[in-house]
């Protein structure tokens, strides 16, 4: 599987914590960056990740800023992501479980690298329920899809 890893200033090193874990269980990884610890804009970053899973050039993201918040709201703007910013693992792994998530996003100054490496595995494992989950997110994409035809 490919996995695309996009992060802000604030957390470059829980990313490379993080690609380093991934490739060690076999995963590609795919760092748009950044890996300068200078200030820089994490929407560029989320949307750049979230082009990347949109477009089938990697089948998951995994987004880290601050909180984990504003990276995610950017990607989430990429038609076809349905991004989510975890915390704790449960919130991960039912987020693939219900609502078919294709990146997972949390902050680097919330969680520390061992819970990121929970997180991120209990996220991976998961599998999309379907059944009555897919109504609702065929629901979310409709959204998506009438704010596109009104032009919004």
């Amino acid at each position: 599987m490919k996995i695309v890893l996009a992060n802000d200033h604030s957390a470059v090193d829980l990313k490379k914590e993080i690609k380093e874990y991934l490739e060690e269980k076999g995963y590609e990884v795919i760092d748009v960056g950044t890996n300068s610890t200078e200030s820089c804009d994490y929407p560029v970053f989320g949307e750049k990740a979230g082009q990347m899973v949109a477009s089938g050039q990697a089948e998951r993201g995994i987004l880290i800023c601050g909180t984990g918040v504003g990276i995610s709201l950017a990607a989430n703007k990429v038609r076809g992501v349905r991004a989510c910013v975890c915390s704790e693992p449960y919130s991960a792994k039912m987020s693939r479980l219900h609502n078919d998530t294709n990146i997972l996003a949390f902050g680097a100054r919330v969680v520390g690298p061992e819970l990121a490496k929970m997180i991120v595995d209990e996220w991976l494992e998961a599998e999309f329920e379907g059944g009555r989950h897919k109504r609702r997110v065929d629901m979310i994409t409709d959204i998506e899809n009438r704010q596109e035809r009104s032009g919004n």
